[in-house]
């Protein structure tokens, strides 16, 4: 049984608690806020055997080898990094962390420690994302990847109230870049790696924080165009444009249906599901890493691409957040 304790008490953690009853290997331990009763209560309400509010008390506890993570984005390296000191297993929502710098240090302090970081990325865990993988080479040779992921979000409706919660608050390393379109950019570099180059234009509020953007980035013979958007719906699919045929993505978080398209135009459903929450492979997988049945190598090696291109696009749009200054790392 691999024990394991959550930091954050928000929806995010009751989706992955949910997927987590799908892997009979992960017991959950310990839950995790600064508050007692906030605590007591998500404890009682999930079925962990108990509760703390001191992080050290996680980091202390022989039973615990394995921590999620789903707190604000600025608060995960140092999170990290105490978990990774103290010998655990760590699995950490998206954006891992708030540049490149800081995951740099967490992949060298995992391997000194012998344990593991894992970024929470749903999608390329997703059965559908490898059908995506396996099917490429049906396209001949690829000229242009549109991925694209907006969602209006509700907090936005508080934030033009006046009120800034976390979503949209550059202190916590938040906007719609590290939200969503960290998706779209993770997807393209697990497919095709590190572009050539990349551009960027965004749409920022009026504290600064991107509601929305857009990345073009360049690659040999091929284009790739990124949407993303906290402040309105996409209603359009994601695509992978060949010379041969097209892949059509129906939302790429979670792949609900793919199609594929010969240049001739006949079709092809490859995938066919509901629409819904997809955590419990990265449940599953963040348990074979931890046995050891899988190199977190290539997830990793993903990440830092993403964090690369991220930390660039916030340079092109002059986004600046507290942990890229402070020295902290």
């Amino acid at each position: 049984m691999i024990g394991f304790a959550t930091i954050g008490t928000n929806f995010v953690v009751e989706w992955f608690l949910e997927a987590a009853k799908q892997c009979p290997e992960l017991r959950y331990l310990l839950a995790y806020s600064r508050r007692r009763e906030t605590a007591q209560a998500f404890a009682q309400k999930h079925g962990a055997e108990g509760f703390c509010t001191e992080l050290e008390e996680i980091a202390g506890n022989d039973k615990v080898s394995a921590v999620y993570i789903a707190s604000p984005n600025s608060l995960h390296f140092e999170q990290a990094r105490l978990l990774l000191e103290a010998g655990k297993h760590v699995l950490c929502e998206k954006t891992i962390t708030s540049n490149k710098r800081e995951l740099e240090i967490l992949l060298t302090l995992a391997r000194e420690k012998g344990v593991t970081i894992l970024e929470a990325m749903r999608p390329v865990f997703d059965p559908g994302f490898a059908l995506i993988g396996e099917t490429l080479s049906k396209l001949g040779k690829i000229r242009r990847v549109t991925f694209q992921y907006g969602k209006y979000s509700s907090r936005y409706d508080r934030f033009k109230q006046g009120v800034v919660e976390n979503a949209f608050n550059p202190a916590f390393s938040n906007g719609a870049l590290t939200d969503i379109g960290v998706y779209c950019i993770h997807s393209l570099v697990r497919l095709f790696g590190m572009p050539k180059r990349v551009l960027a234009d965004g749409i920022l509020l009026d504290n600064g924080v991107d509601g929305a953007g857009t990345i073009l980035a360049s690659y040999e013979g091929m284009q790739a165009e990124l949407l993303y958007s906290k402040i309105s719906d996409n209603r359009i699919p994601s695509q992978i444009q060949g010379e041969e045929g097209t892949l059509v993505i129906h939302e790429l978080p979670s792949p609900c249906k793919i199609e594929y398209y010969k240049r001739q135009g006949e079709k092809e459903v490859l995938w066919l599901r509901e629409n819904r929450m997809n955590m419990e492979y990265e449940a599953q997988e963040w348990a074979r890493v931890i046995r050891g049945e899988v190199s977190p190598e290539a997830y990793n090696r993903c990440s830092l691409m993403e964090m690369e291109i991220i930390d660039e696009v916030k340079r092109l749009l002059g986004i600046v957040f507290p942990a890229d200054c402070n020295g902290k790392a």
